[in-house]
């Protein structure tokens, strides 16, 4: 008989455990509060245009590559089409007067930016060895069951990214060059620890690629996935409470009343909503007041864009623009100073697309922003509201505009969401981009591990392992190996990759 896992929330963490689950044995029931799967993987639709919420590209989905095999593992890649980004300048940062690409590959990096940088040839050999180091010791992230004994000095995962680099480059315009799409990780200076760094960096640099027709294609493959196994994944099913014996949990119930019985209760939502439906002795205060108490990355502010037809030629890559000649620090600001700078993106509709249908802008907003807005409902917030989030719009567009002269002229119009907004749709604490902040000044304390101290309830999603698809993933094999052993899941995922 199946033993029965109850998942809450349907984000790339929850529909992957229960895709792994439902290979293993388990009958998986997915509870999610909204109206559509796959939390950041979403997207929506304004008047004809597409937009993604969260997720904008993803790395090492080549054939063979790491991604790639989860992906085949996971069924996705049966459903969903992969569009390649501009492989000699998937990134491109503009700062200080001067425009860099990053170009996919260990080489062609070194190549291009000791040419822009003469002097630092060695310097860039020896980052790159700092980052294949870091990434390389990871099984997880190579999915293999071989330990590396070369096992990178716990000072690069110790120590923050810029402290790191200060180290390692002896020119500081070359150290804030590659860490131009900091915005990916929400680094924040002196704290963001440099592995965050190592592990984007690796991932992106080995290939760049965005999700034909939008990343809520890869939540709807998993949700079929799940559904073909005879497990169920519902809607607006809002869960309110963990229910336990006093050892273990036993059951989830839901806002309508309905109790799930479960042997194994899978969280993907964020830990400080976690606690607020587990009532139970067993997570201890000290616990409850560590997982409050820890900080979040920062919130944002995006302005959705449709593009009039055949106005605006396709951007296959991603572009960042920074106000100044850094990109540390965006997240400190004046109402006068925002926005220091912005993350320009475009959606793919298509393979090999000329046009842009629609694009976004995303800028780093504090959620104190908004904070007298915090107690209202979505569409229900007022007209200062509006007036607000149409000020701040205005703002990073003329901002935008210094880069992209006709980006007005090529707009048919756009919408807008603030920090609350992922508040409501993704409920991740203070509206943050990415969840809970890595911070190496706080130590262990910072992590929050996959286990409880209820040993049927593991964790998963942004919040626990790292954010971003590829830490997201690894997550959710650490949580299931506490049901079976990551080295079989690995086992797993290497012989579908080889079928």
């Amino acid at each position: 008989m199946k033993k029965e896992c109850v998942i809450i929330g349907s984000g790339l963490g929850g529909l992957s455990a229960g895709v792994i689950l439902s290979k293993n044995g388990y009958r998986v029931t997915v509870l999610e509060q909204e109206t559509q799967v796959g939390g950041c993987l979403q997207c929506f639709i304004r008047k004809g245009a597409k937009f993604e919420t969260g997720m904008h590209f993803i790395g090492s989905a080549g054939r063979g590559e790491v991604l790639y095999r989860i992906l085949k593992y996971l069924g996705v890649t049966d459903d969903v089409t992969l569009s390649r980004m501009d492989e000699d300048g998937y990134e491109v940062m503009s700062f200080g007067g001067r425009k860099y690409a990053f170009p996919n590959g260990r080489e062609n990096f070194i190549r291009r930016f000791a040419e822009e940088f003469p002097s630092q040839k060695e310097n860039l050999i020896r980052y790159f060895d700092v980052v294949d180091s870091i990434a390389s010791a990871s099984s997880l992230h190579n999915m293999s069951n071989e330990k590396n004994e070369n096992v990178a000095d716990l000072k690069y995962q110790l120590m923050s990214i810029d402290s790191i680099l200060d180290e390692i480059f002896t020119d500081e315009q070359l150290q804030k060059v590659v860490v131009g799409n900091l915005p990916l990780y929400a680094a924040i200076k002196g704290k963001t620890p440099f592995s965050t760094h190592a592990f984007i960096t690796d991932f992106y640099n080995r290939s760049a690629w965005r999700v034909v027709g939008g990343s809520d294609q890869l939540a709807m493959s998993m949700r079929k996935t799940i559904e073909e196994a005879g497990g169920l994944v519902l809607c607006r099913q809002k869960v309110v409470e963990i229910i336990t014996d006093g050892e273990k949990a036993t059951a989830v119930k839901t806002t309508d009343g309905t109790i799930y019985p479960a042997d194994v209760v899978v969280s993907d939502i964020h830990p400080k909503r976690l606690l607020e439906i587990v009532g139970s002795p067993i997570l201890r205060p000290a616990y409850r007041h560590r997982i409050d108490s820890l900080p979040e990355t920062t919130g944002c502010f995006t302005v959705y864009l449709k593009f009039k037809e055949k106005a605006t030629p396709y951007l296959n890559y991603n572009y960042y623009g920074y106000r100044g000649d850094t990109p540390w620090n965006c997240e400190i600001y004046t109402p006068e100073e925002w926005p220091k700078g912005y993350l320009y993106m475009h959606m793919c509709a298509e393979e090999r697309q000329t046009w842009a249908k629609s694009g976004v802008i995303v800028s780093y907003m504090n959620i104190r922003d908004v904070e007298k807005w915090k107690n209202t409902k979505t569409g229900r917030r007022g007209k200062d509201y509006e007036l607000f989030k149409h000020e701040k719009a205005e703002k990073l567009l003329d901002l935008v505009e210094a880069d992209f002269p006709d980006i007005r002229k090529q707009t048919e119009e756009y919408w807008t969401s603030t920090p609350l907004t992922y508040l409501d749709y993704t409920g991740t604490a203070e509206g943050s981009m990415y969840g809970i902040a890595k911070d190496v000044t706080l130590g262990p304390s910072c992590r929050v591990h996959h286990r409880t101290k209820i040993p049927n309830l593991l964790l998963t999603g942004q919040n626990i392992n790292s954010h971003g698809i590829m830490g997201v993933l690894v997550g959710t094999i650490v949580a299931c190996s506490e049901l079976f052993t990551s080295a079989e899941i690995i086992r797993q995922i290497n012989a579908a990759s080889e079928e």
